[in-house]
Protein backbone atom coordinates (compact mmCIF):
# COMPACT_ATOMS: atom_id res chain seq x y z
CA UNK A 1 0.00 0.00 0.00
CA UNK A 2 1.55 3.37 -0.90
CA UNK A 3 0.12 6.64 -0.63
CA UNK A 4 -1.36 8.40 -3.82
CA UNK A 5 -3.08 11.83 -4.16
CA UNK A 6 -4.24 11.33 -0.55
CA UNK A 7 -5.24 7.73 -1.20
CA UNK A 8 -3.76 4.77 0.17
CA UNK A 9 -4.15 2.57 -2.67
CA UNK A 10 -2.41 -0.91 -3.26
CA UNK A 11 0.57 -1.35 -5.56
CA UNK A 12 -0.32 -5.01 -5.67
CA UNK A 13 -2.64 -7.78 -4.29
CA UNK A 14 0.11 -10.85 -5.95
CA UNK A 15 2.18 -9.66 -7.82
CA UNK A 16 2.51 -7.20 -10.64
CA UNK A 17 3.65 -9.47 -12.96
CA UNK A 18 0.71 -11.88 -12.60
CA UNK A 19 -2.00 -9.21 -12.26
CA UNK A 20 -0.87 -7.37 -15.76
CA UNK A 21 -1.15 -10.57 -17.49
CA UNK A 22 -4.06 -11.42 -16.08
CA UNK A 23 -5.66 -8.36 -17.81
CA UNK A 24 -4.22 -9.55 -20.81
CA UNK A 25 -5.66 -12.99 -20.84
CA UNK A 26 -8.71 -12.89 -18.15
CA UNK A 27 -10.27 -10.36 -16.22
CA UNK A 28 -8.86 -8.10 -13.24
CA UNK A 29 -10.25 -5.33 -11.38
CA UNK A 30 -8.66 -2.11 -10.26
CA UNK A 31 -10.24 -0.22 -7.31
CA UNK A 32 -10.08 3.47 -8.99
CA UNK A 33 -12.39 4.97 -6.11
CA UNK A 34 -9.68 7.74 -6.14
CA UNK A 35 -10.65 9.51 -9.37
CA UNK A 36 -13.07 12.64 -9.36
CA UNK A 37 -16.58 12.69 -10.66
CA UNK A 38 -17.86 16.22 -11.52
CA UNK A 39 -21.56 16.49 -12.58
CA UNK A 40 -22.76 19.37 -14.61
CA UNK A 41 -25.89 20.53 -15.85
CA UNK A 42 -28.01 23.48 -16.81
CA UNK A 43 -29.08 25.75 -20.07
CA UNK A 44 -26.01 26.42 -21.79
CA UNK A 45 -23.92 23.73 -20.42
CA UNK A 46 -22.83 22.44 -23.50
CA UNK A 47 -21.36 25.45 -25.02
CA UNK A 48 -20.25 25.89 -21.65
CA UNK A 49 -18.11 22.95 -21.88
CA UNK A 50 -16.90 23.21 -25.01
CA UNK A 51 -15.16 26.77 -24.43
CA UNK A 52 -13.41 24.70 -21.20
CA UNK A 53 -12.43 21.15 -23.40
CA UNK A 54 -10.41 20.53 -26.59
CA UNK A 55 -12.74 18.17 -27.63
CA UNK A 56 -16.03 18.65 -29.19
CA UNK A 57 -18.86 18.01 -26.55
CA UNK A 58 -21.48 19.31 -28.81
CA UNK A 59 -21.07 16.44 -31.18
CA UNK A 60 -22.06 14.06 -28.53
CA UNK A 61 -25.40 11.80 -28.29
CA UNK A 62 -26.85 11.21 -24.84
CA UNK A 63 -25.58 8.09 -23.38
CA UNK A 64 -22.13 8.69 -25.22
CA UNK A 65 -18.58 9.35 -23.94
CA UNK A 66 -15.07 11.56 -24.78
CA UNK A 67 -11.82 11.55 -23.85
CA UNK A 68 -10.62 15.23 -23.76
CA UNK A 69 -8.45 17.80 -22.18
CA UNK A 70 -8.63 20.83 -20.23
CA UNK A 71 -5.89 23.59 -20.69
CA UNK A 72 -4.86 26.53 -19.26
CA UNK A 73 -4.13 29.33 -21.11
CA UNK A 74 -0.77 28.71 -22.86
CA UNK A 75 -2.00 25.10 -24.42
CA UNK A 76 -0.53 23.57 -21.48
CA UNK A 77 -2.39 20.44 -19.79
CA UNK A 78 -4.45 21.25 -16.67
CA UNK A 79 -5.64 17.85 -17.09
CA UNK A 80 -7.37 14.68 -19.45
CA UNK A 81 -10.63 13.75 -18.50
CA UNK A 82 -13.41 11.54 -19.54
CA UNK A 83 -16.74 13.20 -20.71
CA UNK A 84 -20.44 11.13 -20.51
CA UNK A 85 -23.32 13.17 -21.75
CA UNK A 86 -26.27 11.72 -19.41
CA UNK A 87 -28.55 14.01 -21.16
CA UNK A 88 -29.39 17.02 -23.25
CA UNK A 89 -27.83 19.55 -20.99
CA UNK A 90 -26.26 17.09 -17.77
CA UNK A 91 -22.82 15.52 -17.58
CA UNK A 92 -20.57 13.25 -15.93
CA UNK A 93 -16.88 14.13 -15.91
CA UNK A 94 -14.57 11.76 -14.17
CA UNK A 95 -11.15 13.54 -13.77
CA UNK A 96 -8.00 12.59 -12.19
CA UNK A 97 -7.15 12.14 -8.61
CA UNK A 98 -4.78 14.31 -8.26
CA UNK A 99 -6.34 16.89 -10.16
CA UNK A 100 -9.97 17.02 -8.49
CA UNK A 101 -9.28 20.26 -6.24
CA UNK A 102 -6.99 21.86 -9.25
CA UNK A 103 -10.00 21.00 -11.63
CA UNK A 104 -13.13 22.16 -9.40
CA UNK A 105 -11.18 25.58 -8.81
CA UNK A 106 -10.24 26.32 -12.86
CA UNK A 107 -14.10 25.51 -13.42
CA UNK A 108 -15.34 27.21 -10.82
CA UNK A 109 -13.46 30.28 -12.05
CA UNK A 110 -15.02 30.40 -15.39
CA UNK A 111 -18.48 29.35 -14.40
CA UNK A 112 -21.08 30.77 -15.96
CA UNK A 113 -24.94 31.70 -14.83
CA UNK A 114 -27.28 29.06 -15.68
CA UNK A 115 -24.53 26.55 -15.26
CA UNK A 116 -25.24 23.90 -12.00
CA UNK A 117 -21.23 22.27 -11.26
CA UNK A 118 -21.22 19.55 -8.26
CA UNK A 119 -17.74 17.95 -7.23
CA UNK A 120 -19.49 14.34 -5.77
CA UNK A 121 -16.02 12.85 -5.56
CA UNK A 122 -16.19 11.90 -1.85
CA UNK A 123 -20.23 10.64 -2.86
CA UNK A 124 -19.02 7.79 -5.21
CA UNK A 125 -16.33 5.31 -5.56
CA UNK A 126 -15.20 3.70 -8.91
CA UNK A 127 -14.11 -0.12 -9.83
CA UNK A 128 -12.31 -0.95 -13.18
CA UNK A 129 -13.04 -4.64 -14.53
CA UNK A 130 -10.88 -4.89 -17.33
CA UNK A 131 -9.76 -8.19 -19.95
CA UNK A 132 -11.02 -10.67 -22.58
CA UNK A 133 -13.22 -12.50 -19.51
CA UNK A 134 -15.13 -9.32 -18.09
CA UNK A 135 -18.36 -9.78 -20.32
CA UNK A 136 -19.08 -12.50 -17.80
CA UNK A 137 -18.39 -10.05 -15.08
CA UNK A 138 -21.10 -7.76 -16.29
CA UNK A 139 -23.42 -9.87 -17.40
CA UNK A 140 -23.13 -11.34 -13.41
CA UNK A 141 -23.82 -8.07 -12.05
CA UNK A 142 -26.24 -6.53 -14.55
CA UNK A 143 -27.69 -9.34 -16.52
CA UNK A 144 -27.06 -8.41 -19.63
CA UNK A 145 -24.57 -8.53 -22.11
CA UNK A 146 -21.59 -5.71 -22.44
CA UNK A 147 -22.32 -3.53 -25.01
CA UNK A 148 -20.18 -3.91 -27.56
CA UNK A 149 -19.84 -0.28 -28.83
CA UNK A 150 -17.38 1.66 -26.45
CA UNK A 151 -17.49 5.00 -25.18
CA UNK A 152 -21.01 4.43 -23.98
CA UNK A 153 -22.76 5.10 -20.00
CA UNK A 154 -25.21 3.03 -19.21
CA UNK A 155 -27.27 4.14 -16.07
CA UNK A 156 -28.91 1.07 -13.46
CA UNK A 157 -30.51 2.36 -10.82
CA UNK A 158 -27.88 4.21 -8.91
CA UNK A 159 -24.85 2.38 -10.94
CA UNK A 160 -23.17 4.19 -13.80
CA UNK A 161 -21.65 1.46 -16.03
CA UNK A 162 -19.22 3.11 -18.20
CA UNK A 163 -17.81 1.45 -20.75
CA UNK A 164 -14.39 3.15 -20.89
CA UNK A 165 -10.99 1.92 -19.47
CA UNK A 166 -7.12 2.56 -19.65
CA UNK A 167 -5.77 -1.12 -20.33
CA UNK A 168 -6.03 -1.57 -24.24
CA UNK A 169 -8.18 -4.35 -23.03
CA UNK A 170 -12.10 -5.60 -23.72
CA UNK A 171 -13.26 -4.00 -20.34
CA UNK A 172 -16.06 -1.38 -18.33
CA UNK A 173 -15.53 0.47 -15.40
CA UNK A 174 -18.59 1.37 -12.87
CA UNK A 175 -18.98 4.10 -10.79
CA UNK A 176 -21.71 3.49 -7.29
CA UNK A 177 -22.22 5.25 -4.45
CA UNK A 178 -19.42 5.37 -1.97
CA UNK A 179 -21.50 3.13 0.39
CA UNK A 180 -22.04 0.28 -2.04
CA UNK A 181 -18.12 0.33 -2.98
CA UNK A 182 -17.23 -3.01 -0.92
CA UNK A 183 -20.99 -4.80 -1.52
CA UNK A 184 -19.94 -4.13 -5.19
CA UNK A 185 -16.31 -5.02 -5.41
CA UNK A 186 -17.12 -8.25 -3.36
CA UNK A 187 -19.52 -9.08 -6.15
CA UNK A 188 -17.51 -8.00 -9.45
CA UNK A 189 -14.45 -10.56 -7.33
CA UNK A 190 -17.31 -13.63 -7.07
CA UNK A 191 -18.20 -12.85 -10.70
CA UNK A 192 -13.97 -14.11 -11.32
CA UNK A 193 -12.19 -10.95 -11.87
CA UNK A 194 -8.83 -10.88 -10.12
CA UNK A 195 -7.43 -8.14 -7.77
CA UNK A 196 -5.34 -5.86 -9.29
CA UNK A 197 -3.04 -2.51 -8.39
CA UNK A 198 -1.44 0.49 -9.38
CA UNK A 199 1.37 -1.49 -10.83
CA UNK A 200 0.28 -3.47 -13.20
CA UNK A 201 -2.07 -0.02 -13.78
CA UNK A 202 0.92 1.60 -14.92
CA UNK A 203 2.30 -1.50 -16.92
CA UNK A 204 -0.81 -1.58 -18.94
CA UNK A 205 -1.27 1.64 -19.91
CA UNK A 206 2.01 2.54 -20.96
CA UNK A 207 2.32 -1.08 -23.49
CA UNK A 208 -0.92 1.35 -25.05
CA UNK A 209 1.37 4.61 -24.57
CA UNK A 210 -1.77 6.22 -22.89
CA UNK A 211 -0.39 8.83 -21.18
CA UNK A 212 -0.68 9.41 -17.50
CA UNK A 213 -1.14 13.02 -16.14
CA UNK A 214 1.70 14.68 -14.38
CA UNK A 215 4.35 12.66 -16.01
CA UNK A 216 3.08 12.29 -20.03
CA UNK A 217 1.10 15.43 -19.69
CA UNK A 218 1.77 18.67 -18.32
CA UNK A 219 1.00 22.47 -17.95
CA UNK A 220 4.19 22.36 -20.23
CA UNK A 221 3.37 20.49 -22.93
CA UNK A 222 0.29 21.14 -25.59
CA UNK A 223 -1.82 17.73 -26.23
CA UNK A 224 -0.12 18.18 -29.92
CA UNK A 225 3.07 17.75 -28.44
CA UNK A 226 1.62 14.71 -26.35
CA UNK A 227 0.41 13.32 -29.70
CA UNK A 228 -3.03 13.86 -28.82
CA UNK A 229 -4.58 16.23 -31.51
CA UNK A 230 -7.23 13.56 -32.65
CA UNK A 231 -8.64 14.77 -29.26
CA UNK A 232 -8.51 18.70 -30.38
CA UNK A 233 -11.06 19.82 -32.21
CA UNK A 234 -10.00 23.62 -33.39
CA UNK A 235 -12.44 24.00 -35.76
CA UNK A 236 -15.35 23.52 -33.02
CA UNK A 237 -14.86 27.38 -32.14
CA UNK A 238 -12.95 29.13 -29.10
CA UNK A 239 -11.76 27.10 -26.29
CA UNK A 240 -9.15 27.63 -23.73
CA UNK A 241 -5.56 27.26 -24.72
CA UNK A 242 -6.92 27.13 -28.82
CA UNK A 243 -4.73 30.04 -29.89
CA UNK A 244 -1.38 28.19 -28.69
CA UNK A 245 -2.31 25.21 -30.66
CA UNK A 246 -3.20 27.23 -33.78
CA UNK A 247 0.17 28.79 -33.41
CA UNK A 248 1.57 25.08 -33.18
CA UNK A 249 -0.53 23.86 -36.38
CA UNK A 250 0.80 27.18 -38.46
CA UNK A 251 4.36 27.46 -37.32
CA UNK A 252 4.95 22.71 -36.63
CA UNK A 253 6.21 20.97 -33.31
CA UNK A 254 9.63 21.41 -32.05
CA UNK A 255 9.14 18.18 -29.65
CA UNK A 256 6.75 15.20 -29.50
CA UNK A 257 6.19 12.80 -27.14
CA UNK A 258 7.53 10.04 -28.60
CA UNK A 259 7.76 5.91 -28.20
CA UNK A 260 11.07 4.43 -26.98
CA UNK A 261 12.14 0.64 -27.06
CA UNK A 262 15.07 -0.81 -25.41
CA UNK A 263 17.18 -3.07 -27.64
CA UNK A 264 18.37 -6.30 -25.64
CA UNK A 265 18.09 -6.38 -21.77
CA UNK A 266 18.34 -3.72 -19.87
CA UNK A 267 17.21 -2.86 -15.97
CA UNK A 268 13.79 -1.49 -15.54
CA UNK A 269 13.32 1.96 -16.74
CA UNK A 270 11.64 4.71 -14.90
CA UNK A 271 10.90 8.46 -15.50
CA UNK A 272 13.35 11.21 -15.10
CA UNK A 273 16.39 8.72 -17.20
CA UNK A 274 18.60 10.67 -19.68
CA UNK A 275 17.86 10.04 -23.31
CA UNK A 276 20.93 10.47 -25.23
CA UNK A 277 21.63 10.75 -29.17
CA UNK A 278 24.96 10.83 -29.99
CA UNK A 279 26.37 11.03 -26.86
CA UNK A 280 24.49 13.75 -25.76
CA UNK A 281 21.41 14.31 -23.56
CA UNK A 282 18.61 15.22 -25.48
CA UNK A 283 15.40 14.71 -23.55
CA UNK A 284 14.45 12.34 -20.37
CA UNK A 285 11.97 9.76 -19.51
CA UNK A 286 8.35 10.77 -18.64
CA UNK A 287 7.64 7.14 -18.09
CA UNK A 288 9.20 3.56 -17.80
CA UNK A 289 9.00 0.18 -16.81
CA UNK A 290 9.87 -3.55 -18.26
CA UNK A 291 6.92 -4.63 -20.66
CA UNK A 292 5.73 -7.84 -19.17
CA UNK A 293 3.87 -8.44 -22.42
CA UNK A 294 7.05 -7.69 -24.78
CA UNK A 295 10.13 -8.61 -22.51
CA UNK A 296 11.72 -5.11 -23.30
CA UNK A 297 12.36 -1.75 -21.57
CA UNK A 298 9.62 1.06 -22.61
CA UNK A 299 9.78 4.45 -22.25
CA UNK A 300 7.87 7.68 -23.72
CA UNK A 301 10.02 10.96 -24.10
CA UNK A 302 9.59 14.53 -25.14
CA UNK A 303 11.95 14.31 -28.17
CA UNK A 304 13.30 17.19 -30.76
CA UNK A 305 11.22 16.71 -33.40
CA UNK A 306 14.58 15.73 -35.96
CA UNK A 307 14.17 12.52 -33.45
CA UNK A 308 11.30 11.62 -33.20
CA UNK A 309 11.12 10.07 -36.32
CA UNK A 310 10.36 5.45 -35.95
CA UNK A 311 13.83 4.27 -36.42
CA UNK A 312 15.41 7.00 -34.91
CA UNK A 313 18.42 5.09 -33.28
CA UNK A 314 18.66 6.56 -29.17
CA UNK A 315 20.56 5.38 -25.84
CA UNK A 316 18.47 5.58 -22.22
CA UNK A 317 20.70 5.83 -19.70
CA UNK A 318 20.52 3.69 -16.24
CA UNK A 319 22.59 4.53 -13.21
CA UNK A 320 25.81 5.90 -15.35
CA UNK A 321 25.36 2.79 -18.05
CA UNK A 322 23.96 3.78 -21.69
CA UNK A 323 21.71 1.42 -23.22
CA UNK A 324 20.94 0.99 -26.78
CA UNK A 325 17.27 2.28 -27.94
CA UNK A 326 15.13 2.72 -30.86
CA UNK A 327 11.92 5.46 -31.55
CA UNK A 328 8.82 2.76 -32.54
CA UNK A 329 6.03 3.24 -33.97
CA UNK A 330 2.77 3.49 -31.17
CA UNK A 331 1.48 1.58 -29.41
CA UNK A 332 3.66 -0.79 -27.66
CA UNK A 333 1.54 -3.44 -27.54
CA UNK A 334 -1.73 -4.34 -29.36
CA UNK A 335 -4.27 -5.88 -28.16
CA UNK A 336 -5.58 -9.32 -29.13
CA UNK A 337 -8.77 -8.86 -31.38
Amino acid sequence: MVDFAGWEMPVQYTGILQEHSTVRTACGAFDISHMGEFFVSGAGSVAWLDGLLTNKVAALEIGQAQYSLMLNEQGGVIDDLIVYRMGEESFLIIVNAAKIDEDEAWMRKHLVPGIEFANKSDDYAALAIQGPKSGAVYEALFGQPLPEQRNRIVVHGDIYAVITGYTGEVGFEIVVPATKAAEYWDKVLAAGAVPAGLGARDTLRLEMCYPLNGSDLSPEHTPLEAGLGFFVDVLKGDFIGRERLLEQKSKGLTQRLSAIEVIGKCPPIRSHYPVLAFGKKVAETTSGALSPSLQKGIALAYLPIELAKVGQELEIEVRGKAYSAVVVKKPFYQPKP
